[in-house]
């Protein structure tokens, strides 16, 4: 006997299985937002188990809470109070399922796609929570780094070196905007200010030991020039907003992970156009 699979059924299987890792994207996606909404006020994440209107205290229905539809559907108000939804939510659900189809486009459905998405969800919960809070829980980071160690050839050397290299970087530059900027501009609010949230440093260990020196160092950069632009905007519109790092350091890692083959040619001196 032999099993013959034609074009259409590897199509229907592809597109079957790209439906599955969709459904799988959004739902936890819709699963990092109560995680982003509900850790940083300490609420328990099994008690209550629904969630609900923070205006109206309106249980929220299974319909209500359909990831990125039921924003669309409800225009992006509480179906009780009417009230704006923060369209935060939105966002998380599809920056999660777009990291998730990428990466199982890179990967395939294998142990290694699923241990680095893990660690991009928790990049993502950290992201927000820093971007709300400009502050995030200890043990997500720590979380973050132990799930980053059982990805495919982590480099805990270069993980160790990003970490402490960054440790230096961060005492000279926090004593130069303390001790030598406050100064020169006569601010003394700069005296108690610093250069890198303690936070970061664990990400850039991450990021030093899921793409080895080379590659870190393109994404610390990348991370540094995605910061800039926000940065630079705040100077424009002249408000004193503390940037948050951590999404910036995430999103190059993601960039510079999802296109490392291509960035190691370049590096190599391999690629040819």
């Amino acid at each position: 006997m032999t099993l013959e699979i034609g074009i259409e059924d590897l199509v229907e299987y592809s597109f079957s299985l790209l439906l599955i890792i969709t459904i799988f994207g959004l739902l936890f996606g819709s699963f990092i937002t109560m995680l982003v909404y509900r850790l940083p006020l300490g609420i328990s994440l099994f008690n209550p188990k629904r969630s609900s209107c923070p205006n109206c205290k309106h249980t929220i229905l299974w319909y209500e809470n359909i990831p990125i539809l039921s924003y669309i559907f409800l225009k992006g108000k509480c179906g009780n109070c009417k009230e704006n939804i923060s369209l935060i939510y939105p966002i998380i659900e599809f920056t999660t399922v777009t990291i998730t189809l990428l990466l199982f486009l890179k990967l395939g459905l294998n142990i290694e796609f699923l241990t680095i998405t893990l660690l991009f969800y928790t990049l993502i919960t950290l992201s927000f929570i820093d971007f709300n809070y400009k502050a995030v829980p200890d043990y997500l980071l720590i979380l973050a780094l132990i799930i980053a160690s059982f990805t495919a050839h982590f480099d805990f050397q270069a993980a160790l070196m990003f970490a402490g290299g960054f440790v230096i970087l961060e005492l000279f530059i926090t004593y130069y905007i303390q001790n030598i900027k406050a100064k020169i501009l006569k601010d003394d609010s700069l005296k108690d200010q610093v250069s890198l949230g303690d936070g970061d440093i664990p990400i850039v260990a991450i990021i030093g030991g899921v793409l080895g020196v080379k590659l870190a160092l393109i994404a610390i950069m990348l991370s540094a020039f995605l910061a800039i632009i926000p940065s630079l905007l705040n100077s424009i519109i002249k408000k004193d907003i503390e940037t948050p790092f951590i999404p910036y350091l995430s999103l190059a890692l993601f960039l510079v992970y999802i296109n490392k083959e291509l960035l190691i040619s370049f590096t190599n001196g391999q690629y040819t156009i």
